[in-house]
């Protein structure tokens, strides 16, 4: 599971890096494309997380927040390179 503040209608779809809200919590922050209207910016979403971690994107999922700015993403039959991918994307972007 992954905490992701999404902003849509960016010029570009990108990850980038990790932040804290107000009451400390870390989330990842995540730009893209798609406008927030009929799940496009989630479909969006899904896809740069899945391609960035080097799954099929049928594994990752908006799970809560469809409507919110911070949603909550769910990656499915997570292996050991899925693991090791996905810690080093949140490093990378620390």
């Amino acid at each position: 599971m992954l905490r992701v503040r999404l902003q849509p209608k960016s010029s570009t779809d990108r990850l980038e890096g990790l932040a804290r809200d107000a009451m400390g919590r870390t989330y990842l922050k995540a730009r893209v494309r798609a406008q927030p209207e009929k799940g496009k910016a989630n479909a969006a979403l899904e896809k740069l997380l899945a391609k960035a971690a080097g799954v099929s994107r049928s594994t990752v999922s908006v799970v809560k927040g469809n409507t919110e700015r911070v949603k909550t993403v769910h990656v499915t039959n997570v292996d050991g390179k899925t693991e090791n991918a996905l810690r080093s994307l949140l490093m990378d972007n620390s």
